[in-house]
Order: structure tokens, then sequence, then C-alpha cells
């Protein structure tokens, strides 16, 4: 009788946390590996397929083992859910990647193109016309974790303008601010033993 007991509550209770949380695990490597490859991250972007399938087989080998136990299905299609939600977390966290911005404002410009100057950006100007007249076009790479920043500086010296923001895969050369130079994905914890902190 015990041993049924267990066998019910770790069929019906265990097992079923164990799928959720297994297909979390592999569907938010696999939201980050499908970034990765789209950024150009070559050599990780296999290695989280790896274990990222890895980890799907072992999820539905335990549903192909009790395919009557329906808590299995609701705990794996959960699973799925939150795992998306969790990799879109964790892409906006890690913010890969850069971007391109394109301001067209009719307005003086020269307080914008000083603003991102004194940021550390580079900025491209191009004069164009527009349905009212003369405009000025500004082109302004920038890492995607400096987004806040380039929108707070738009904010404050063309906040009447019209922007819009794109990826950009590859870049070569180009003026960014000292302090965004590109980071490793991952932080080792020795960094800081080394340098002394």
């Amino acid at each position: 009788m015990e041993s049924w007991i267990d066998n019910f509550w770790f069929s019906h209770l265990v097992l079923p946390i164990l799928i959720f949380f297994a297909r979390i695990l592999d569907v938010s490597i696999g939201t980050l590996r499908i970034i990765l490859i789209s950024k150009g991250y070559k050599r990780l972007a296999p290695l989280l397929g790896f274990f990222e399938v890895l980890i799907w087989i072992l999820a539905i080998s335990q549903i192909m083992q009790n395919l009557n136990n329906w808590t299995n299905y609701f705990a794996y299609a959960a699973g799925f859910a939150t795992g998306n939600f969790i990799g879109m977390l964790l892409e906006e966290k890690i913010a890969l990647g850069n971007h391109l911005v394109r301001i067209i404002t009719d307005k003086e410009i020269q307080p914008l193109i000083q603003a991102f100057s004194e940021a550390g950006y580079g900025a491209t100007v191009v004069s164009g016309k527009g349905k009212t007249g003369d405009v000025s076009v500004v082109f302004i790479l920038f890492r995607r974790k400096n987004m806040a920043q380039i929108e707070e500086i738009i904010a404050q010296y063309a906040p009447n303008s019209f922007y819009t923001i794109e990826d950009i895969r590859h870049i070569r050369h180009g003026v960014f601010p000292s302090t965004s130079t590109k980071r490793p994905l991952f932080k080792s914890p020795f960094n800081r033993l080394r340098k002394g902190k």
C-alpha cells in the first residue's frame, strides 16, 4: 500500500514538476540559441542546441512512458509557455547586439548632435525633404544595452522628432562610448579575484 502511494505521488506530483522545470530550461535555452544565431555567435549557439535537445529528449521520454498521466501533459505545456516568457526576459537582460537609430526632424539638430557627441556616440547627418519641407536625418549606431540612454537624449533634445530603431547584425568600425566595448556573454567569477576585489 505504501509503495502504491509513493508511486502515485511521484507520478502525479514529482514527475510533472520535473517535466515542468525541464521544459522551462530547454525552451529558455532554445530562445537564447535562436537569438545567438541571429547575432552571429557561431560557436555558442550549437553548444546551447546540444543541451536544449538533450533536455527535451529527457522530458518527452517521460511523457511517452506515462501516456495515461494527464498531469504530465499539463506540466509539459505549462513549462513550454513559461520557458518562452523566461527566455524573452533573459534576452532583454543580456541585450546582445547593435542597433541603428534613424532620427528625422525639421528642428535645429546641433544640440542633439552635441549631446550624442558628449555621450561618446558618432552621428551621421543627411539633409532631406519631407512633406512639410526640409528635414535632417541623423543616423547613430549604438549597443543595444544603451538603448535607454539613446531614447533619453532624443526625448530631451528632439522630443517631437520621428525616429526608428532597427537591429544591425554586422558592424565594421564605428564610434561608440568607451564604456560600451563588447563584453563577454558570461562573466567569469575569477575576474574579481584577479583584480584583487
